[in-house]
């Protein structure tokens, strides 16, 4: 990815984060709890009060680091897509050299491993998984970066793990590549998700199989 493109990514708005041990504990502490708190009442539902309550802190220590719920599951969202490319990270560097639809297979099955096993990650994966924008959150398009949406922000934290895989001459088209190529993931896999708990094989194969012919057909970019 281009010095230009990296300069376009925007932090999220969290007031502040944590560097005493102490405040990093509370910190993951009051993430859990919200995620935990998603899977038993959702995301319209969830308030910051609540959370507090379940992580065990005032709710002023919860505003030290968090300016509201859409600040809270924007911060959830983050680390689950850090969380994410990590794991996602290490299968690339245990499998043999992989082209774009290895890559694919290896990313639709770490997502779906999450799916499975991340609490709240039902709820709020990158960005919100629901259709229904709650209460205390203005743009859950824009969880990761204030700048670009969800997964324009998730593409290119993608293009970049890739490295010299999505390397090209037109990286700006790489990364509309890859967010097309995610939107369409992420419906077959709501889809999939949908009426089973642990996502419907064949569904999950089909959208292995899409994302894979996209991709092929993309030698411009790719």
């Amino acid at each position: 990815m281009s010095a230009d493109t990296r300069s376009h990514h925007t932090p999220g708005p969290t007031r502040r984060r944590p560097v005493q041990q102490r405040s990093q504990e509370r910190y993951g502490r009051i993430l859990d709890a919200c995620a935990g708190l998603l899977d038993e009442v959702g995301a319209t539902a969830l308030t910051t009060k609540e959370v507090a309550q379940r992580a065990q802190v005032p709710i002023g220590t919860l505003y030290q680091f968090f300016a509201g719920k859409e600040d809270l599951l924007a911060a959830l969202a983050t680390r689950n897509l850090d969380q994410y490319l990590q794991r996602l990270g290490a299968r690339l560097a245990d499998s043999a050299p992989v082209g774009p639809g290895g890559f694919t297979d290896l990313a639709v099955e770490e997502f779906v491993t999450m799916k499975r096993t991340v609490p709240g990650f039902g709820q709020v994966d990158f960005g919100l998984a629901g259709p229904v924008v709650p209460s205390g959150v203005r743009n859950g398009t824009h969880l990761l970066d204030a700048g670009v949406d969800n997964n324009t922000a998730v593409a290119l934290r993608l293009q970049a793990l890739g490295g010299e895989l999505f390397a090209t001459d037109d990286p700006s088209a790489t990364t509309l590549t890859l967010r097309v190529a995610l939107e369409a993931a992420d419906a077959v896999l709501k889809l999939a998700f949908r009426g089973d708990p642990d996502g419907d094989p064949a569904l999950i194969a089909e959208c292995k199989r899409l994302v894979r012919g996209y991709l092929a057909q993309q030698p411009s970019t790719l």
